[in-house]
């Protein structure tokens, strides 16, 4: 599935201007598979086998991907895709048991460096093969659809929320209407009702996708099931189907994100996913039916662990290569309080979070639990994770002034990909809604901590005791008490629960006590009120506790830095004076001789050269 715009991108960066080029309606007349001859170069390495930590020196990885148009770089993370997914060599098995290849590949520091290839992969192999593997059961037929899509010769997608549908799945519009011979048509009755916003347009092999609408038997409801439906050859739709390309987001990675609507899809008895029968817990029928997003919610959540190891070293570089002062007493910016606060916090929250990852990935994927709790694990470990990613990538590319803004230092790019984490498989607030309102109500409860005398795990009590009195006082829990008193107030919540198990998680690992010390310090700066109110630590006190923490962290953080292991990721030219020196080598030169007279103008100057 080697993307010919992808390859003819590459083959101008390789091979300068003057290389013949072919236009996107050329290469999208070739017929599937068929290669431009000038791009044959490129195919020996696109279809062996790649081990993930040797991606970073192959061709397509290496390109640099600035240079490329956004529609250019879009078609480039389709094979970026493909070459991380085969590396991981993931089977059948992986993902339906969440083996630890699987969590593994949501780890790999590859998945930082491009945005939209993780997206295509995720959704390809935990939203679209996960889903048709977990309703495989008894459907050998299914069987060679799985492997086209593990050994990505088709790609997949997953089509849930609709323009005017997000997370109030149960009110989806989109329509699968049997027919009097067993046949489905599939339909968007209403503009509303399209699918928003899966990546869907042609992108050089078939592609075929999960589409989840309402299943219409004899004029009843019963109820939103999930659905085979084939989008495009690779080159054009499928007939009935249309796909409007949304534009690219700014920053991140570009996908091509699409508006898809059905016409009349005609599909056959074996598209519908799951037994044809009238549930009688449709509700429970349609969670049961979207378990991957509840695994796609960790596993995106995962890819913060990295991405919070790619901000610390690179800010932990600059801030030790950095340095002010006159002549000789020039003095790294890290000697600095104001910069070894985010730096060092920064490398505390990293390790902890690598450690809370292990042990919620760990505990979400024992298939004993009760699938509430599972989906709370979930929700709690996505909730830290994109709230420490995107404190960390804020805090620390502010710390590295002009250069943190710059795309080629990659703070900018990540944050905005972390951004768009935060949505994906659910937005972290309706979620937190959702489980904390559950919690509150003690319809199941969470994993509990073994040590409830630390600060966190204080917190959390105290959160859910004062919040659970709220409810238990109002008549009934949508009241509108709860709407204004208790709402507001479960991500917090939610975030303590995750908090306390992070430290929990990063204890039990070994974490050492410095950083486990600064870890808690930096939590406590989140809610310091409660700690004054509730713990008797004034704002002085916690100050101080914060300031021995850093002493203890400081003297280790080249060791730290260095045991974060992700410094042959980093591209960011202002880690190293000999990486800013190649940059700034390869820069674009502008010479000349041209001159602008200031003689006989004194103090004024004129208008055209101010």
């Amino acid at each position: 599935m080697f993307g010919l715009q992808g390859a003819q991108a590459i083959f101008r960066l390789f091979n300068g201007p003057s290389a013949p080029s072919r236009t996107i309606e050329h290469t999208a007349s070739l017929k599937h598979g068929q290669r431009a001859i000038d791009l044959g170069f490129l195919s020996s390495y696109t279809q062996r086998p790649y081990s993930a930590h040797s991606l970073l020196s192959s061709p397509l990885w290496k390109v640099n991907h600035k240079q490329l148009a956004a529609r250019e770089r879009a078609w480039l993370s389709y094979d970026k895709a493909k070459t991380l997914g085969l590396a991981h060599n993931l089977n059948r098995t992986d993902l339906a048991t969440l083996s630890q290849k699987f969590w593994d590949l949501h780890t790999d520091p590859m998945t930082v460096l491009d945005g939209a290839g993780t997206t295509l992969l995720t959704i390809q192999y935990n939203l679209c093969a996960g889903t048709i593997i977990d309703h495989s059961e008894g459907r050998p037929d299914l069987d060679p659809l799985i492997d086209d899509l593990l050994r990505f010769r088709k790609t997949g997608q997953f089509m849930l929320t609709e323009v005017g549908h997000g997370l109030d799945v149960a009110s989806l519009e989109t329509t699968a209407t049997q027919t009097f011979n067993g046949n489905f048509i599939l339909n968007s009755p209403t503009p509303s009702a399209s699918k928003y916003m899966p990546p869907t347009v042609p992108a050089g092999s078939p592609m075929i996708a999960v589409v989840f609408a309402r299943l219409i038997v004899k004029g009843e409801d019963w109820g939103v099931r999930p659905f085979l439906v084939p989008l495009n050859d690779g080159k054009e739709m499928c007939s009935g189907i249309t796909a409007k390309l949304l534009p690219y987001r700014e920053l991140s990675t570009p996908v091509n994100h699409a508006i898809t609507t059905f016409n009349n899809v005609r599909l056959p008895p074996s598209a519908l996913l799951g037994p044809h029968q009238r549930f009688e817990n449709p509700h429970m029928a349609l969670l049961s039916s979207l378990w991957r997003i509840a695994v796609g919610a960790i596993a995106l959540g995962s890819i913060g662990v990295p991405g919070c190891k790619i901000h610390t070293t690179i800010a932990a570089r600059y801030s030790m290569r950095r340095t002010v002062g006159n002549g000789t007493n020039r003095v790294p910016i890290l000697h600095f309080r104001t910069q070894q606060i985010p730096v060092l916090t920064a490398i505390a929250q990293s390790y902890v979070l690598e450690a809370y990852q292990r042990w919620a990935a760990k505990c979400f994927s024992e298939v004993g639990e009760d699938p509430r709790v599972r989906h709370g694990i979930s929700t709690c470990f996505k909730a830290v994770a994109v709230q420490q990613a995107q404190s960390i990538a804020v805090s620390l590319s502010e710390r590295c002034g002009a250069q943190g803004i710059q795309s080629v230092n990659m703070m900018t790019n990540m944050h905005a990909e972390m951004r768009g984490i935060a949505i994906a498989e659910g937005d972290i607030l309706v979620l937190a809604i959702r489980l904390a309102t559950e919690l509150l109500l003690e319809r199941y409860e969470l994993p509990q901590t073994t040590n409830p005398t630390t600060l966190l795990a204080r917190h959390e009590a105290g959160l859910i005791e004062k919040y659970r009195g709220i409810l238990a006082s109002a008549p009934h829990h949508r009241s509108p008490i709860v709407h204004e008193r208790v709402l507001p107030h479960c991500q917090r919540i939610i975030e303590a629960i995750g908090h306390r198990m992070a430290f929990d998680a990063a204890a039990t690992a070994g974490v050492s006590p410095g950083l486990l010390d600064l870890y808690v310090c930096s939590i406590t700066q989140l809610d310091p009120a409660w700690y004054v109110e509730n713990m008797g630590l004034s704002v002085n006190r916690q100050a101080e506790i914060q300031s021995q923490a850093l002493d203890v962290v400081l003297p280790q953080v080249e060791a730290l830095v260095q045991g974060l292991g992700v410094d042959k990721y980093v591209s960011a030219p202002i880690v190293s004076d000999k990486a800013w020196d190649s940059f700034v080598d390869g820069l674009e030169l502008f010479e000349g001789r041209g001159h602008v007279p200031l003689e006989g103008y004194g103090q004024r100057f004129p208008r055209s050269h101010l």
